[in-house]
């Protein structure tokens, strides 16, 4: 008698079923339902009440029908798992408002010469296709420029010295870092202003504004500078210990070039932290709308400036440049923050 092979069928018990992605569609689809009819017949108004009641109303019946058909263990998973996409989309929602607004409000501003032509020759009041950014652009463009040549030297060197010397002082040097984290950016222009323009002959310029600027930058370049030297593995620098270099050599030639992709991404992180700034500027760089190619003298415009200003006057030409300066500052912001995210991508050799 032939022996029968039996061949055994593959199964995948963890695909869900038709009626298991029915029943919580509906359950769902109901929820919705109810949420707006609450909304609709009481006095309960706004996006935040429709979001709450039908969180409410979705994970209470998701809650109720796993415990039904699964067990506690499963009906608390559910709604563990409800809390947990509910918390990602208070966090992902606010972002989405924000850049369709900005883009849906500021697109209307755009125009031929928005890139080529300053406030000087109009005003705020005027028609949106008159004047221009270019004044502000370059002015935030200045501000980043020097902000990033005085606090990437002095955050990287201290870094250095926190995480490769740890010599005397380290311990303060740590809690002063830390603590400047925290300062906030009104404070560093108030300082600014009191130490720098009131008491020597500097005056309100870009220069001041990059001052300014630096105490806030400083602080992130430093912190993140610190925990990329730290993912440097030791065996480098015993290496290169072992092989007769002095420590600087070591540092110069084997520490830092293994953190330099670490070192941009910090770069990057503090430009980010400080493009959109606005308050210390209002303090120390003076506004101008005219376009100012030194910025060591005089006063100097900047896109949060040209934003501030335009929102302050309150009419619907200024609140309409506004928009326009906060989608061209957005577009910057989000381009940096992108390429810190690239950079930070890669893993350090």
């Amino acid at each position: 008698m032939a022996n029968t092979v039996v061949l055994a069928t593959p199964t995948r018990p963890w695909r869900l079923t038709p009626k298991e992605i029915l029943y919580p569609s509906l359950l769902i689809s109901l929820s919705f339902i109810a949420s707006l009819l609450v909304i609709s017949s009481t006095g309960l108004k706004g996006k935040l009440a429709f979001i709450f009641l039908f969180f409410l109303f979705s994970s209470s019946s998701l809650f109720f029908y796993k415990l039904r058909t699964r067990g506690r263990q499963a009906a608390v998973d559910s709604w563990v798992g409800s809390v947990i996409f509910s918390a990602a989309a208070l966090v992902f929602l606010p972002v989405v408002s924000i850049l369709v607004s900005t883009v849906r409000r500021g697109v209307p501003g755009l125009h031929a010469s928005l890139f080529t032509d300053t406030m000087f020759s109009a005003s705020y009041l005027d028609p949106i296709n008159k004047g221009g950014l270019l004044h502000a652009i370059v002015g935030t463009l200045y501000l980043i420029l020097i902000t990033v040549l005085i606090s990437v030297p002095a955050g990287v060197l201290t870094a250095l010295y926190l995480t490769e010397i740890k010599g005397p002082g380290s311990k303060f040097i740590q809690f002063t870092v830390q603590a400047m984290s925290g300062v906030p950016s009104v404070v560093a222009g108030l300082f600014i202003f009191a130490a720098v323009i009131v008491a020597t002959p500097i005056k309100a310029s870009g220069i001041a504004g990059a001052f300014a600027l630096s105490i806030l930058m400083i602080p992130t370049v430093t912190r993140t500078s610190q925990e990329v030297l730290l993912l440097v593995p030791n065996d480098l620098r015993e290496a290169g210990l072992a092989m007769g270099a002095t420590q600087w050599k070591t540092v110069s030639t084997i520490v830092i070039p293994a953190a330099r992709n670490g070192l941009l991404t910090a770069t990057i992180l503090g430009v980010a932290r400080i493009a959109g700034e606005t308050a210390p500027l209002i303090f120390t760089i003076g506004g101008s709308d005219r376009l100012n190619w030194n910025p060591f003298v005089n006063y100097q415009g900047a896109l949060p400036f040209y934003v501030w200003k335009g929102l302050l006057l309150g009419t619907p030409e200024s609140i309409q440049r506004a928009w326009t300066g906060i989608l061209v500052l957005l577009i910057l912001v989000l381009s940096l923050f992108l390429m810190a995210r690239l950079f930070g991508s890669r893993k350090v050799k």
